[in-house]
């Protein structure tokens, strides 16, 4: 077969199951849970691997999965990846009723995409013309929440790493993958429905604590310690910050307190925050990630209360391949039209897809299909067809062209692809964002 014709048949596979793999992301759409918590997700998930013929499946990583497809000929490793985790959003329409879990990110349609990607090539007249390997990834915790469940993970020895891709990496499960890619829902955007390129902020996460002293507040705050007021205090020096941060790093603060005492007649004497603090480059956000500990301190240091600063590794800026981005968006304008797919710029949002962006030539197109803002609670998916099917659709023409022949062209792309990061110098680089400090005024 041609390659024009291994494309139309792949079409032709996607269009056929189309039914059945937008109904998958819409029964995912139904079961939301976070991270390292996705294990009807992932029973779910496998189940689909089953149903569409994929063998050599793997679990990873608590609820992870891989799966491979093998051509039978040499070749680079091309992986496509779905996000098996949701969000939790309180009010959003799809939220679970006991714990507000919610897709209000579209991950959900990922595991279809994916899965839609891998039954179009897993044909043996497409296998016939294509070299190397697919592998199907579908992987746990994206979204960096519930913090504090996922240290105790590592506490028990479960994790190392608070994100799922992290977590592949460093147990080995993308050793041999040569390139990545994953496309990820978006607002409508005009008449745009395809977006690729652009850029993304990374992070460290913050997990902070105040330690003051109880008192009664009414009748004797002067023997106590208020914890709030230092925490508060952090945070204005934060604010105070800002004009330090410079515009080409791109630095986002938003620290939030998920403990404020315990009870209104009593000095708070125990305050907890969470923070995120992301940059566009690594030197940015380590820089202002230096600045939040000192506030940190100094408000403990203005109340005489106590700060306890735990920064977690969170995610890497992404390093959207131009090779790459290039040739998907050929072939995106040849399934819908150059002038629905755009350049997407840079977003103040952040992803682990990043980090795979250091290791390896990697895309992360999006889908405009969805209203509403994204990890809010009026962020639906409406569009589908746009959503599940075009987007799978212009990944698996891409990995027809990378595959092709003896593939030819991956080859291409990672010979001229030049690492930010080799694995071991990656994990060495998470590891040193972990940091426990502990301060006393």
């Amino acid at each position: 077969m041609s390659i024009e014709d291994i494309k139309k048949k792949v079409e032709s596979n996607i269009d056929s199951n189309a039914e059945d793999l937008i109904g998958i992301a819409k029964d995912i759409l139904d079961m939301p849970e976070p991270g390292y918590r996705e294990f009807k997700t992932s029973k779910y998930t496998e189940k689909q691997f089953n149903k569409y013929g994929f063998s050599n499946i793997e679990k990873v990583s608590m609820t992870g999965l891989k799966a491979v497809i093998d051509t039978g000929r040499p070749g680079p490793t091309v992986c496509v990846m779905g996000e098996l985790d949701s969000l939790v959003v309180l009010g959003h329409p799809h939220a679970d009723e006991e714990t507000n879990a919610a897709h209000a990110c579209g991950h959900h349609c990922q595991i279809a995409q994916m899965i839609a990607v891998g039954q179009s090539l897993n044909d043996p007249e497409v296998l016939k013309g294509l070299s190397g390997k697919i592998v199907l990834v579908a992987v746990p915790a994206e979204e960096n929440i519930e913090v504090e469940y996922r240290k105790t993970l590592r506490e028990e020895g479960k994790i190392e790493f608070l994100l799922g891709k992290q977590e592949f990496v460093k147990l080995g499960a993308l050793d041999g993958v040569d390139i990545a890619m994953m496309t990820h829902t978006s607002n409508f955007d005009g008449e745009k429905i395809l977006g690729a390129g652009g850029t993304n902020n990374g992070t460290v996460s913050k997990s902070i604590k105040f330690i003051g002293k109880a008192s009664h507040a009414g009748g004797a705050p002067h023997n106590g310690i208020n914890a709030l007021n230092a925490a508060n205090l952090a945070m204005a020096g934060i604010h105070f910050q800002r004009e330090t941060f410079q515009e080409k790093d791109s630095i986002r603060i938003h620290p939030i307190i998920t403990q404020g005492g315990a009870a209104v007649s009593s000095v708070p004497a125990d305050v907890r925050m969470e923070t995120y603090v992301r940059g566009s480059t690594i030197e940015g956000f380590l820089d202002a990630s230096e600045k939040v500990d000192r506030a940190l301190r100094g408000g403990a240091m203005a109340i005489g209360a106590e700060v306890e600063i735990t920064t977690l590794p969170g995610y890497l800026p992404i390093n959207n391949d131009k090779n790459l981005t290039e040739m998907y968006k050929i072939n995106a304008s040849d399934l819908i039209g150059e002038d629905k797919v755009g350049q997407a710029g840079h977003s103040g949002g952040s992803t682990d897809m990043g980090d795979i962006s250091q290791l390896m030539p990697t895309i992360h197109p999006y889908v405009h299909s969805a209203s509403g803002d994204g990890h809010g609670i009026d962020y639906v998916v409406e569009d589908y067809n746009s959503a599940v099917i075009t987007a799978a659709k212009a990944m698996a023409l891409t990995v027809v062209d990378l595959l092709h022949g003896n593939a030819e062209k991956s080859k291409e792309i990672v010979d001229k692809f030049e690492p930010l990061l080799t694995k071991d110098a990656y994990l060495k680089l998470l590891r040193s964002m972990y940091r426990q400090e502990k301060f006393k005024a």
